[in-house]
């Protein structure tokens, strides 16, 4: 095993929740949009809005 693919788990794990949260949400979301909102340079909410399209 590489020296690379060692540190990949230890990084995962160094990820803060807020920051995991929107990569989660990047990877299931097809169409909508994902809002952060920000107070004194922190991360304090993320609001996901997923639209469903419908054919007539």
């Amino acid at each position: 095993m590489s020296a690379s693919a060692e540190k990949i788990p230890a990084q995962r794990e160094a990820v803060p929740r807020s920051v995991q949260t929107v990569l989660d949400a990047l990877e299931k979301l097809r169409f909508g949009a994902i809002q952060l909102t920000v107070h004194e340079g922190k991360l304090v909410q993320v609001d996901i809005t997923e639209r469903h399209r419908y054919p007539n």
